[in-house]
Parts: C-alpha cells; structure tokens; sequence
C-alpha cells in the first residue's frame, strides 16, 4: 500500500457518509500501534504529529520520517498530519517539507487569537499551504478564548462557521459541540443538531477534536450527523500507561523497555481497531 493523502481520506468518507480516524502520534511506539490496529481493522487512518509532540522530540524530520515509512508498508491507506500548529516556524517549516517528505495536512490553529486575526493568520496559512499540496485544517474559537474551540461551554455558531471558511478558503474545520481535550473518561455530551446545523451550514468537512471523551454510541451519532474527520489522543495514553504501570508493578525489577512497551503498544493496536469500527461508518 502506498502512503494515501488526507485528501483521498476525507473524500472517501465523505463519499461513505463516514469519517477518517486520525490517531495522535507522540512515540514510534504509538506509530507503530495505530498503522498495527488500522490493518486489524482494514481501515485507512490518519497518523497525527501534534505541535507539542513535534517540540517534545525537538523537530519533526525524525518522526515524520518514521511515519512515513510505517504508512508504505502498511496494509490499510495510512496518511500523515500535523495538529494544533500554532508557531509560524514550524507552520512555515510544514508547507517548506509538504507532500514530498510524506505530509498530506496540516492543521493552522489560531483559534485563541481575536476573530480577526485568527481569519488573517489561517487565510495565509491556507493560501501557501494549498498551494504547496496539502490540506488545510482550521479552528474556529471563541473570541479571545484560553483554550479556543475547545473551552468549557463554547459552541461553534454556524452563521460565523459559514463566514469563516469563505473567508479563509481551509479543507476542513474543526468545531465545538460539546467535545474536551485531555478527556480521560467518555462523558462528554455533544450537541448532536448543532453538528447537522454545521454540516449543513459550511462548505467543508467538519472535525471532531477531544473525542476520547466522547462514548462510542454519540461518536456514531456525530458521524451520522457529518462529523468527517475524529480526533483521538488521549484515550491511546490512557490504555498505554495503564499497561506500563501493570507491567511494571508486575515485575519491579524489569529494566528492559521493550518488556513494557510492547504489551503497551499491543493495546494501543486494540484500542485503535475498535475505534475504526466506530467511527469510519
């Protein structure tokens, strides 16, 4: 299988009425895992490289490298995406590496920014991005919100939603109906006729952030309802470190890592496969 694009991804489950699980990528292990549990699930998924992950490894050539390779030898179409960008650096870095080192997407968030702005950071981004290859991905904030989209009561109103993509010319939109990041149980409530009132309102697909916090029932819901594109971290982290810390408490004297991650990285596969089946319809 060759490396797929995340164009060819969303359209394909715009075309099925699904969405593209798009998995958070902080160490080979988790790269490994997510191409591991797609195969499982004869699924095509998105590998995502966030900013903070991209920092933690003090550049993104290494992993993105990485990434690039686990997707060409995978079964299942595996494509590459950078999330939550917000430094120009790396932004400009991103659309300076393009499809020729692999990406197929990136996310330009300056949903924290005053309406404005965010509207005149994310139309450049947007503009040189296209141009370069990829697809553009954007959040739309409260403004002057702490934690943009994704702060505790915000709601995305479709009428600006409209405006915002018209103005910006983005592939695809990241919403607020309800979802949190850093979710470590599935309680969240989603606004399930704000998302069909979205769909109905942009001319892109509609993305899905914080979704670990979502149970598996209201994220089929969502995607019923035109989410195209679901977001999953942390609930991979959750399974992973649970599996360390069983490991190790197991067997206080283990030193070899490869003892502790493997079985990690065997439930980050389940994990993965199991959220294929719910989420790409």
């Amino acid at each position: 299988m060759t490396l797929s694009t995340t164009r060819a991804l969303v359209d394909a489950a715009v075309a099925r009425g699904g969405a593209v699980p798009s998995f958070n990528v902080i160490s080979l292990e988790h790269a490994e895992a997510i191409v591991a549990g797609a195969d499982l699930a004869g699924v095509g998924v998105l590998l995502q490289l966030s900013e903070n992950a991209v920092k933690y490894h003090g550049g993104m050539r290494p992993l993105l490298a990485a990434c690039r390779e686990l997707a060409t030898s995978a079964r299942s179409p595996i494509g590459i995406h950078l999330d939550h960008f917000e430094a120009a650096s790396l932004i400009d870095e991103a659309i300076a590496l393009g499809p020729g080192f692999g990406l197929g997407s990136l996310m330009v968030d300056a949903s924290t920014e005053p309406y404005e702005r965010n509207v005149a950071l994310t139309a450049s981004a947007a503009s040189r991005g296209r141009a370069a290859g990829l697809w553009i991905e954007a959040e739309l904030g409260k403004v002057g919100g702490k934690d943009g989209a994704h702060a505790p009561g915000v709601r995305t109103d479709p009428s600006e939603a409209a405006a915002f993509v018209d103005a910006t010319g983005v592939d695809g939109l990241a919403v607020a109906v309800g979802s949190s990041h850093a979710m470590t149980e599935q309680t969240a409530a989603l606004d399930l006729g704000l998302v069909g009132l979205l769909a109905s309102s942009v001319t892109v697909p509609l993305v899905l952030h914080g979704s670990s916090g979502v149970p598996d029932a209201v994220l089929r819901e969502a995607v019923a309802a035109g989410i195209r594109k679901v977001n999953v971290g942390t609930g991979l982290n959750v399974v992973f470190t649970a599996e360390v810390r069983a490991v190790l408490d197991a067997a206080p004297a283990l030193t070899d890592p490869r003892r502790y991650l493997a079985p990690a990285r065997d439930r980050v596969s389940e994990l993965v496969a199991h959220l294929c089946g719910v989420i790409a319809g």
